[in-house]
């Protein structure tokens, strides 16, 4: 029985094995290029590949296929980028001006992509070159402050009269010497004295003043004198010495001052701004102030006279005008005058002073377009602060006899072209 038993496990095994047993696969080369291995007819696939053999017909053998790779693993999935920061919303647009409205008066600039802005109009009057000025006198306060146009005259140098509210020609009045030089005397007629360049000549002598002035000048060829202009003030009164001048200038500027003052031999120094004021210490009587930051002072002795001078050049337009010749050499920068007396006497003298005498009566030619006052010699001193000249009167101290009224002086500006015709006025 045990046998029996034995047996049939035996065949059962038998059974499984010759169930599960594939038969093996027969290849033949089939490449006519190779007819060796074709005659050869059919292989039998080996063991290791009974079902998937080939055969190789160059070289006639079997070939088992290689088993195929394991699929690679995927890679990691790549971590997706964090999603964009949100951007600030952008600023609304700022609103545009809106565009000038066209005016017919302007016209559009050319350079459309950068247009410039067209400077305002200058103040009315200063368009043909006019200056402007105003009062200055805060005692007179219905006109302090108020700006006029100089009036068409005089248009680059006036003031306001403050009592009138007006604008005044400054060197038009009784007092006043300027240019070549044109005088204003105290009768209100206008002359003119050359004089001589680098000559010295007596303009005011009474008493208790004594007033020369040094003349600059240029040679006029086709001329039989001098052009001249008064550059510098020698003053005499009580005991004391005043002088005024103008510095030599080859070049001029307006903003830089070329005025020297010295008082009893000692230079005045001013602080450069309009309005400065300073006494003198061993005279508290004299009193000088800048009219303007620079080049204009105003002097003034108590009791006996007050002088405006201007530093001024010559431009080239007067040179051109009056064919004096200035070169680069030398502007001629001279003084611009103005005086008011207080207490001259009927006798008083010089080619200025003369004309405040009593009994005067002016020896210059009138209705000529330039009546000329001779008396060089009469006039003429050997020094600035000398007292020589023929026609002096000065003994430093005042004479209470005789005495003439207050006299004012001329309110500042020669302009170039003046007619110059003598005007007969009474006091």
């Amino acid at each position: 029985m045990a046998k029996l038993m034995a047996r049939l496990g035996v065949l059962l095994v038998l059974l499984v094995v010759a169930a599960e047993a594939v038969p093996a696969e027969r290849v033949k080369c089939m490449d006519s290029k190779y007819p060796d291995c074709m005659a050869n007819g059919y292989y039998i696939c080996p063991s290791g590949c009974p079902q998937t053999c080939t055969i190789n017909c160059k070289t006639c053998a079997l070939t088992c296929p290689r088993s195929l790779p394991l699929p690679a693993s995927p890679p990691p999935p790549k971590k997706s980028p964090p999603p964009p920061k949100k951007s600030p919303p952008p600023p609304p647009p700022k609103k545009l001006p809106p565009p000038p409205k066209k005016s017919p008066l302007h016209c559009r600039p050319r350079n459309r992509r950068h247009p410039r802005t067209p400077p305002p109009p200058p103040p009315s009057g200063e368009v043909s070159g006019q200056k402007r000025a105003r009062c200055k006198n805060k005692t007179y306060p219905l006109s302090y402050g108020v700006e006029f146009t100089c009036p068409a005259s005089c248009p680059t140098q006036c003031e306001v009269d403050c009592v009138t509210c007006s604008p005044v020609c400054s060197y038009d009045k009784p007092g006043a010497v300027c240019q070549d030089p044109r005088f204003v005397g105290g009768d209100g007629i206008t002359f003119y004295f050359h004089g001589k360049k680098d000559r010295d000549f007596c303009l005011v002598s009474d008493s208790n003043i004594h007033i020369n002035a040094q003349f600059i000048g240029r040679r006029n060829q086709d001329m039989e004198r001098d052009f001249t202009w008064v550059q510098s003030l020698g003053i005499l009164f009580d005991v004391h010495r005043l002088f005024i001048g103008a510095k030599k200038t080859l070049t001029w500027d307006e903003s830089v001052d070329r005025l020297s003052v010295a008082f009893d031999g000692q230079s005045i120094y001013l602080p450069e701004a309009g309005g400065a004021k300073r006494r003198s210490e061993s005279s508290p009587d004299v009193s000088i102030m800048r009219l303007c930051d620079a080049n204009a002072v105003e002097i003034e002795a108590q009791g006996n006279f007050k002088i405006k001078a201007i530093v001024v050049p010559i431009t080239k337009k007067d040179s051109l005008i009056h064919n004096y010749g200035i070169t680069q050499e030398d502007c001629y920068a001279h003084l611009d005058l103005s005086f008011k007396f207080y207490s001259l006497h009927g006798d008083v003298s010089g080619v200025l002073g003369q004309t405040y005498a009593k009994n005067y009566v002016s020896r210059a030619k009138m209705g000529v377009a330039m009546p000329v006052l001779g008396g060089e010699r009469e006039f003429a001193s050997s020094g600035l602060f000398a007292t020589d000249c023929a026609a002096t009167r000065f003994i430093g101290s005042l004479s209470l006899s005789n005495l003439t009224d207050n006299l004012e002086h001329g309110d500042l500006s020669c302009n170039g072209g003046g007619d110059g015709r003598g005007v007969v006025c009474k006091r």
